[in-house]
């Protein structure tokens, strides 16, 4: 399973920071699997609780892929367009043949990839929540 998920793109500052996560339920133990279920959307976790999950998501996932796009860039193509061609990127550099692909929200439009649009995607896919933590830690840390 493959999640995609962005944070910044209702940011005022900064880079929006697009990660796409590829998780093998039949490679991760059940000890993996526990460590994991506190997965949810990064908003809903303060940083300390994000923190504590970035690594047991890069340790559990099979791969991991991350994107900034500057705000420069935004302001030239537009955020919508420029958040579709980030999740795009991220998620086409994890997908595995077989692999069932989703992302946060949107449909990526011309994708190599077939994926799935979910609606609140980060609450409802431990792929997507996973992405999203990688997406908004990476963004504050870029950020402190």
């Amino acid at each position: 399973m493959a999640g995609a998920d962005e944070a910044g793109r209702g940011s005022l500052a900064g880079a929006l920071v697009a990660a796409a996560v590829l998780l093998d339920y039949e490679q991760l133990g059940a000890w993996e699997r526990r460590r994991l279920a506190g997965l949810d959307d990064s908003k809903q976790k303060n940083p300390e609780e994000r923190e504590q999950l970035y690594p047991r998501v890069v340790h559990a996932a099979s791969r991991i892929a991350v994107t900034a796009r500057c705000a420069t860039g935004i302001d030239k193509r537009g955020l919508h367009v420029t958040n579709l061609a980030a999740l795009r990127d991220c998620l086409e550099r994890v997908a595995v043949d077989g692999a069932i692909c989703l992302v946060d929200g949107f449909p990526l439009g011309d994708c190599r990839v077939e994926h799935r649009p979910v609606v609140d995607g980060d609450a409802r896919s431990a792929a997507i929540a996973a992405a999203s933590v990688i997406a908004k830690v990476t963004r504050d840390r870029y950020m402190r």
